[in-house]
């Protein structure tokens, strides 16, 4: 399974990649504790625990590739994987999340992520 979503955030690419990749920044950004990091290889943890993974790509400001999974995935699934891409447009940023290889049952996180991630930034950005 998969799917992506896009939304739009004002802030710069650079603000956004690096909120993403900075435990403090990301618990702001998210309502979270995080633990994460900017170097590939880095394993992270978000959402008080509930999300796992590790940082496969990091382009700075344009791209994030990591594994991802959540307590809920069963313990014979495969991790999933996001592609998140930062594209500047103006006084606002077009964040696309691609979210694949997700379990059948994984067609939930297309909400969550409007609502733990996308909705949250918007307000803590843009405040």
């Amino acid at each position: 399974m998969e799917f992506t979503i896009k939304t739009k955030i004002k802030a710069s690419a650079k603000v956004l990649y690096t909120s993403w990749l900075d435990s403090i920044g990301h618990a702001k950004m998210t309502g979270g504790k995080a633990s994460v990091s900017d170097q590939v290889g880095d394993h992270f943890t978000a959402w008080d625990g509930y999300i796992t993974g590790k940082n496969l790509v990091l382009i700075p400001n344009r791209r994030i590739v990591q594994t991802w999974r959540t307590t809920q995935f069963n313990e014979h699934e495969p991790d999933s994987q996001i592609v998140v891409l930062f594209e500047e447009l103006d006084e606002v940023t077009e964040i696309t999340l691609n979210h694949r290889n997700l379990p059948g049952s994984g067609g939930h996180y297309r909400q969550g992520w409007v609502d733990h991630y996308f909705d949250p930034m918007k307000a803590y950005f843009e405040k």
